[in-house]
């Protein structure tokens, strides 16, 4: 029985809200990728918690929730007497779905309650965009709290969903001037009927529409985001900008004002008496209500909280009115009936108790059918941390190096404005407008707005550093960070300075080679996030323009590797005694997945090796991945997947041993992220991956989590998720410890595994599963049920979800090195009729690919930066061969020669060319 005697210990309940039982289905809801549900059947009305698990126990047919069997089934009882179904049943309408093309995805009413998109800068503090285009949270005064709101570690935020709440009083509003006199219309739920939600990171994109207005609003709302740009997409601003269309057929006058409350000093004002005070400043295009503070006693130590805020308007200066005022209680109708005279620099001081509330202005006159549009920005700067014991955290934030105040901030932004948002946009524009899905799209890139939230930071040294979640287990940890593939691809200058500063820095022992697995956090060694950290560095090399990086770290990537080497008494490839890995605990014995790890940063190290002139070092690390390779797939693989052996003298230790574990082919997954090739049995492998399918994937967790309810719950009764480790043999006592404090792991959902499996799928060809597993993930994510830009797992904003970035990877058949300036693709999906966004080492832009009958036709469009090339490597259908190959830049011919091998042809271009934005290489292969 899959996981049967698994373990057993203290249940613990399933938190769940208020919703009705029996509505709109969980999974499967977006048959055609757009989707707008609004309830959640995870969710019981008026049903005490007890009652409801038992409710949710049943397994029959007739139990299972209408969401499920537009997913899957029907079941019958017993499809789950072995608690994971073999057989998922996918619907074949919701197996199309999966690679359809389908709409974006559009929420509304009550799924507008849990979304909280991250919309400031990246490692500035986190400012949530919420449903209805209300900011809220705020935390981007350095309030440090173990998950949001302090909220713990444990995922509470899962079964729990936040909703919107802002210590920081702000909003937009309308006044809209009729003959019935004026009417205020504030930008968020209580102003307008039907408000709609689509959210496309780092766009969040909002309409606002009444029956009974004649005026509809759309808000498009982004913190400038550039991928390579990492200064200009880690700003302390949001960009908030309003379009407003006449939809009457008279004219209409209207004022549309943002106002701010002054919170500076919000969570230490009782503390260190201060005066808060605002006052207006300008610049060219530019008016700023600037949200300032003085501390009574000029000796006193600076807060976290102590800094500025405001909020601007980019518009002529003799148009905009500004209200100033001291106010028990902030709110939107105020500023209306304030003073309307010019914006001039205006003060009003109060003591910390004191409510300062300011606002901007701005007349709008619209003729029928007309629109207008305007844009604000919100900017904040705050500089001091609250990280004790974290080298460089005492420098503050980065973005304090480069401004001084959040006026400095907004200055910036509106002499940049054009470019700032025109190549955010672009970047939006190319990412989403290829031929992959929308629901695809959105979960790719989805978790890569975790950079801009309290996971991350950025010091004044240039320092990156990263909790595991929000607050929560600290020191850029290398086996959690170690699965994601997200920054380095977009921003690769954070990992190769937190390989250079820290990895190899102020976490290398000089001694040993030992990699501190969370920095000067904590001392010691992790196994399978020391191999990481050496795949991370041959990734990191290949996103460079040339092999300046490589020759930096080479010495101490050599020296950690010959760490592992040590490890591998036996010198047979496999790792030997204590692993401490990402399950928090010591393992023992011969471990697939880490030495599948260890297998592949030999290879990896075999390629810097090489790269670096040391043939010596090379060799010995090939002929070690050669032995790991057949020690691996001769002594850990049970005829259906691959498993842990355990030590013979430390046998009650804590392990996967004979279970199917989610990663214990992740060597084999990370090298399809680098390029390496085979690291395990190919046949093996699939079969290994076939077996998580079979064993470890469900359409509904409900009858496993019901027999081992110990654990975290990130996913629900009525939710699908593959499972981190099932007991397909039944073998009694299968971790080893039933009294373990991290065995309850075994039994959850964690959205980082997940799309590591997926990803690995996808790159062997196992595209509807890897698909089914990701959008399992997205379906969990629905704002039905909670925050689609929070996946959680020891905490808020989890790190290791970034590996989400690494579907997009493998379905694009993506493969790069900058300092070689070889590119290449080999597409999973629509390979006939494909395009895609990709990144190099100093620009990005789209790929696309048609296949005719007779020709294979490529090309590569520059829209940012530049891409230099000398080498692109393409895959033909399955029975093509290569007669021919051309080549052509801006429609010039180029000279080109091809090699074949397989399904495989490279073209080597005669001369390297260097891209430039508006470029375009076409080659067509016949």
């Amino acid at each position: 029985m899959l996981g049967g005697s698994q373990h057993r210990s203290v249940p613990c309940e399933v938190y769940v809200e208020k919703k009705t039982l029996d509505s709109t289905p969980i999974l499967g809801n977006e048959v055609d990728g757009g989707c707008s549900s609004s309830s959640c059947a995870c969710r019981a009305a008026g049903v005490p918690r007890r009652q409801f698990i038992q409710m949710l126990g049943g397994i029959a047919a007739a139990t299972l929730l209408s969401q499920q069997q537009a997913m899957a089934g029907p079941f019958e009882a017993s499809d789950f007497a072995n608690l994971i179904p073999p057989d998922k049943k996918l619907s074949p309408d919701w197996v199309r779905s999966l690679s359809r093309r389908g709409a974006p995805t559009v929420y509304r009413g009550k799924d507008l309650e849990t979304i909280g998109m991250p919309i400031g800068g990246i490692c500035a503090g986190l400012l949530y965009l919420g449903g209805d285009g209300k900011l809220w949270l705020w935390a981007v005064m350095n309030q440090e709290y173990e998950g949001i709101l302090a909220n713990g570690s444990d995922g509470m935020l899962y079964a729990h969903p936040l909703q919107p709440v802002s210590p920081v009083k702000q909003g937009f509003s309308l006044q809209i001037r009729t003959r019935g006199g004026d009417k205020i219309r504030h930008l968020d739920h209580s102003g307008w009927k039907d408000i709609a939600f689509q959210g496309e990171y780092p766009l969040g994109m909002i309409s606002y529409s009444d029956p009974d207005a004649p005026v509809s609003v759309r808000l498009q709302a982004y913190s400038p985001f550039i991928p390579l740009n990492t200064d200009d997409s880690s700003l302390p601003a949001t960009v908030m900008t309003f379009t407003l269309t006449n939809n009457s057929e008279v004219p209409v006058a209207a004022t549309l004002a943002g106002w701010m409350e002054n919170a500076v000093a919000l969570n230490t004002q009782y503390k260190v008496p201060v005066v808060r005070w605002n006052r207006i400043r300008q610049g060219p295009s530019l008016t700023f209500l600037e949200c300032g503070m003085d501390t009574a006693d000029p000796a006193a130590i600076p807060q976290h909280d102590d800094g500025s805020m405001g909020i601007g308007i980019f518009a002529n200066q003799e148009e905009v009115s500004v209200f100033l005022a001291k106010v028990p209680d902030p709110n939107a109708d105020s500023i209306f009936a304030g003073n309307t005279g010019p914006a001039e620099a205006t003060e009003t001081a109060g003591r910390s108790a004191d409510r300062l509330i300011g606002a901007l202005k701005y007349p709008i006159r619209l003729a029928p059918g007309g629109t207008h549009t305007v844009s604000f920005v919100i900017t904040w700067h705050f500089k001091h941390l609250k990280l004790s014991g974290i080298e460089g955290a005492e420098t503050g934030r980065h973005y304090a190096t480069r401004f001084a105040d959040a006026y400095a901030v907004a200055q910036y932004v509106g002499q940049h404005f054009h470019r700032l948002q025109a190549d955010t946009l672009l970047w939006h524009d190319t990412w989403y407008n290829g031929t992959l899905p929308h629901w695809f799209l959105d979960r790719s890139l989805a978790n890569v707005s975790i950079l801009a939230t309290t996971t991350c930071y950025r010091f004044g040294t240039n320092r990156f550093y990263g909790w595991e979640g929000v607050g929560c287990c600290p020191g850029t940890c290398t086996h959690v960070w170690s699965y994601a593939q997200a920054a380095a691809r977009l921003f690769p200058e954070l990992e190769r300075t937190t390989r250079e500063m820290v990895d190899y820095g102020i976490g290398f022992d000089t001694k040993t080679g030992r990699i501190d697995y969370r920095g000067e956090a904590e001392r010691g060694e992790a196994i399978d996030g020391q191999a990481g950290t050496i795949l991370r560095t041959l990734r990191e090399h290949q996103m460079c323009a040339d092999n300046r990086f490589l020759e930096r770290v080479w010495p101490r990537t050599r020296q950690a590797l010959e760490f592992l080497i040590r490890k591998d008494a036996n010198q047979d490839g496999i790792i030997q005694g204590a692993q401490h890995n990402t399950m928090d605990a010591d393992w023992y014995g011969e471990i697939a997945w880490i030495s599948s790890l260890y297998v592949a940063a030999l290879l990896a190290g075999e390629q810097l090796a090489i790269e670096m002139n040391d043939s010596a070092f090379a060799a010995r690390c090939h002929q070690l991945a050669d032995r790991g390779n057949q020690s691996i797939s001769e002594r850990l693989f049970n005829g259906e997947y691959f498993v842990q052996k355990p030590d013979p003298d430390k046998p009650d230790v804590i392990g996967s041993y004979g279970t199917c574990a989610i990663d214990q082919v992740l060597g084999q997954g990370w090298a399809w992220q680098v390029g390496l090739g085979r690291v395990l049995d190919r046949k093996k492998t699939l079969s290994a991956l076939a077996s998580l399918w079979r064993y470890n994937f469900t359409p509904d967790v409900r009858a496993f989590r019901k027999a081992f309810p110990s654990g975290r719950w990130y996913a629900l009764p009525g939710e699908a998720g593959l499972i981190m480790a099932t007991n397909p043999y039944d073998i009694p006592n299968p971790f080893h410890a039933d009294w373990h404090w991290s065995v309850g792991h075994f039994n959850e959902c964690m959205t980082g595994f997940e799309h590591q499996v997926a990803s690995h799928m996808i790159a062997e060809g196992m595209v509807e599963q890897g698909l089914a597993v990701t959008r399992a993930v997205h379906d969990r994510y629905h704002a039905s049920r909670r925050n689609p830009w929070n996946e959680i797992e020891c905490g808020d904003h989890y790190a290791r979800a970034m590996a989400s970035y690494g579907t997009f990877v493998s379905m694009c058949g993506f493969e790069y090195h900058g300092p070689k300036q070889h590119i290449g693709f080999a597409p999973r999906m629509d390979e006939s009729n494909f395009s895609a966004a990709f990144v190099a080492a100093e620009g990005w832009g789209t790929f696309s690919q048609q296949i005719t009958p007779s020709t294979l036709d490529a090309s590569l469009e520059v829209k940012w930066g530049r891409v230099r090339l000398r080498t692109i490597a393409l895959r033909l259908p399955e029975g093509r061969t290569s007669i021919g190959v051309s080549a052509a830049w801006n429609n010039n011919s180029i000279p080109t020669q091809a090699y074949a091998a397989g399904q495989r042809v490279t073209i080597a271009l005669e001369s390297p060319v260097e891209l430039e934005s508006g470029d375009v290489l076409k080659i067509t292969v016949a």
